[in-house]
């Protein structure tokens, strides 16, 4: 579950950071547009203020809420089960396909969603994604006798590129981007906003000792003399094009 204010206040950049996705998209008046986990629709938006008609999914009826009271048309889906039919020109995605980890499933949606000669550009998280923080915290998790699955799928590209080829896509690009961020509510913000798969169940005081292991820890090496936290991000930018 996603708190849609908790994701505005911590999570703020991924969508200040898209930039690049979306540049790459270049989405064009009049085009019919998906955005796979739109989130609060900070950057469907975007795509809408250059002339774009777009439709946002996301699974999260919280974040799908904040999108539709921004004005974005915002429906309520599983990017595994995407059901549109030849719909759209382009499918774009920012930050969101790195939480599922049946990517074979998206991108049949994504064949299915696009025109012929339709095109995906997507940015997630890639090969060695934020493995310092995934370290730290299976090392606190596994002191305590926790032992929680990751949550997310991050691929290399020659993975990716082979899904995409099997899928029925050209690639035109597939790259890995080392891209330390700064986190403006430091790592706990990021931890309270993300890390909430490893805590389900917990209760606030074990929630917060986790956390507080895990920033110890990390400390050293992400925390700056004063005092800010840059996290070890590594991205995919995907662009292809429906063969």
């Amino acid at each position: 579950m996603w708190d849609a204010r908790g994701y505005a206040e911590h999570a703020r950049f991924v969508a200040e950071l898209g930039s690049p996705a979306l540049d790459l998209l270049a989405p064009r008046a009049g085009e019919q547009i998906l955005d796979i986990g739109c989130g609060d629709g900070a950057l469907t938006a975007k795509i809408a203020q250059l002339g774009a008609t777009v439709v946002g999914i996301d699974s999260s009826p919280e974040l799908i809420a904040a999108a539709r009271a921004a004005g974005i048309d915002a429906r309520l889906m599983d990017a595994r089960a995407i059901d549109f039919e030849g719909a759209f020109d382009a499918v774009f995605s920012n930050a969101a396909l790195h939480w599922i980890r049946e990517p074979d499933l998206v991108l049949r949606g994504v064949v299915r969603a696009l025109r012929a000669r339709g095109r995906f550009v997507a940015e997630f998280g890639g090969h060695g994604n934020v493995a310092a923080i995934r370290t730290a915290l299976a090392a606190v998790l596994q002191a305590r006798g926790l032992a929680v699955a990751a949550p997310w799928y991050f691929p290399t590209v020659e993975e990716y590129t082979q899904l995409l080829r099997d899928g029925g896509f050209a690639v035109d690009t597939v790259a890995l981007i080392a891209r330390p961020t700064l986190l403006p509510t430091g790592l706990r913000g990021w931890l309270e906003t993300f890390a909430n798969p490893f805590v389900v169940g917990a209760d606030p005081v074990l929630r917060g000792e986790i956390f507080d292991a895990v920033g110890a820890l990390l400390a050293p090496i992400l925390r700056d003399a004063a005092g800010r936290w840059t996290a070890d991000y590594v991205r995919l930018r995907v662009a292809a094009i429906r063969a």
